[in-house]
């Protein structure tokens, strides 16, 4: 709501300030009116005008996902914010009077028309009224004193430019910005915005008395005689409204045709930065980071390992019919290649997490099920005795799968299972602890956990804490390798905070 008001304040100020510096003393009048009522409308469109502007953003790095398990209470008291409350029963308050007042004038406007009799003028209804009064005119009713009218005091000129407000229907105009005035009356620009309209009405009947008449001062001096006369409602267009410098000296002016045309012209690119700079709204969007010296590196899993293989497809004859790199290899195919080696977990096993798979691999796709479908003819970098072949028991890097493990809902729910099982010692509470427990454990192929080991610990339990929860984890959604379950090793790092 206050992006709302901020915005059509704005756009409604900046508008309304071009009005009065740049449009208001030129002879435009038909443009001025519908300016000021494109400017009352396009202010309110504004503030739900958005334009995205995508900005592409270097891909952040992944950072494992962490919880915090906080140990102690915290009791949360609602109080009841009145200010609010009491600013919501102003505005209604006000805006109710406000209300009733329009409503009550447009009651009094109509009982008037409804209990005198009108008389039929041009495209108009003359309603004769005893009070003395100016002539003012409510949509195509035109309100004149009733002894005037019969002894023939009223000027034709006076007729003419009331008959103006009726023909061109300003009373509509005055409605509209009055009913916006009656709900956003805490905005004082909108009274701004009516002046501005009244007195451009005014400079439209005027312009339209001295076409027809061509008689400047005599119409100035019947303008001016009429000035202390009573004033009729406030929603009546009327003859007295701002009789002022202005509306004499505009009726002598002229404006070329050539500065009417830049003017309007202007207004283009004064909307187009009020949109721009109201409206956009920046998205960021990450952009993969890709050069040619690291497309090596972002290889990950099977494609990673079989990088610089060769694979040499035999028939059943055992004639070698192809050759592929890994990326070119069908699903058929690929299913007979032999799995990576597993991660490694120790320094022991260093040689083996950092070893590229073999040059040259045979496959031959009519013995599917057999473990030796498929020979090694050059393993230079990985000794023959360090790769476990039996598939069943191989252990898979999460970043090597097709299909990753889930907790049960989600790693959302994972975290929260934590937290609510995760009980903190009382010496851990005392000494205010706070720090990372990072534990693996293995996700099995029917989703069970095994195998968990702490290899960071931050003392006073914590350690073997989280082992405890990890294990009391229901079964897992496992991962899989090409749509067959597999065994997984994942990795958690526990945040442990006591409480301050």
């Amino acid at each position: 709501m206050i992006d709302f008001l901020i915005k059509l304040t704005i756009t409604l100020f900046v508008l309304l300030a071009v009005y009065y510096l740049f449009l208001e003393k030129e002879k435009m009048h038909l443009f001025n009116r519908f300016y000021l009522l494109f400017s009352l409308v396009f202010s309110f469109v504004v503030p739900f005008i958005t334009i995205e502007v995508i900005q592409e953003i270097a891909k952040s790095t992944a950072v494992p996902a962490n919880i915090q398990v906080l140990q102690g209470s915290t009791q949360i008291v609602e109080e009841t914010n009145y200010l609010p409350i009491a600013l919501w029963s102003l505005y209604a308050l006000v805006t109710l009077i406000l209300a009733i007042r329009f409503i009550s004038n447009v009651i009094k406007i109509s009982a008037k028309m409804k209990s005198n009799s009108p008389i039929a003028y041009k495209n108009a209804k003359l309603i004769l009224v005893p009070e003395k009064t100016l002539p003012h005119t409510f949509l195509n009713s035109i309100f004149i004193n009733e002894t005037d009218y019969n002894n023939r005091n009223i000027e034709a000129e006076l007729y003419t430019h009331e008959l103006t407000h009726v023909t061109q229907k300003h009373t509509l105009d005055i409605l509209f910005i009055e009913i916006i005035k009656t709900i956003f009356w805490f905005n004082p620009i909108f009274i701004f915005y009516k002046k501005a309209i009244q007195l451009n009405h005014e400079f439209l009947a005027d312009e339209k008395v001295v076409t027809s008449y061509k008689n400047v001062p005599f119409y100035q001096s019947l303008l001016l005689s009429k000035a202390n006369e009573n004033q009729p409602f406030y929603l009546a267009s009327n003859l007295n409204y701002l009789i002022t410098k202005k509306r004499l000296l505009m009726m002598t002016k002229t404006t070329s045709t050539t500065r009417a045309l830049v003017k309007k012209g202007l207004l283009i690119p004064l909307l187009t930065v009020l949109v721009f700079s109201l409206c956009t709204k920046v998205v960021a969007q990450e952009k993969k980071v890709v050069k040619a010296e690291q497309t090596k590196t972002q290889l990950t899993g099977m494609e990673k390992y079989f990088e610089n293989t060769i694979f040499k497809i035999k028939d059943k004859n055992g004639t070698i019919v192809s050759e592929k790199k890994f990326n070119e290899l069908t699903n058929l195919e690929k299913k007979n290649v032999p799995p990576p080696p597993p991660p490694a977990t120790s320094k022991q096993d260093k040689n083996l997490k950092e070893a590229k798979g073999p040059t040259s691999v045979e496959l031959s796709i009519y013995n599917k099920g057999d473990d030796k479908a498929y020979k090694v003819q050059d393993a230079k970098t990985v000794s023959p005795e360090k790769v476990r072949t039996n598939q069943s028991q191989t252990v898979y890097d999460i970043a090597g799968l097709t299909e990753k493990p889930e907790f049960p809902g989600g790693i959302v729910e994972f975290y929260k299972f934590v937290g609510e099982n995760f009980q903190i010692s009382k010496e851990a509470s005392a000494n205010k602890i706070k720090g990372k427990v990072y534990i693996t454990f293995i996700v099995e192929k029917d989703g069970s956990i095994t195998d968990t080991k702490i290899l960071r610990d931050i003392g006073f339990n914590t350690g073997e804490e989280a082992e405890r929860v990890i294990r009391l984890s229901p079964k897992w959604i496992p991962g899989k390798m090409n749509e067959e379950p597999v065994r997984t090793m994942y990795s958690l790092p526990i945040t442990v905070q006591t409480a301050k």
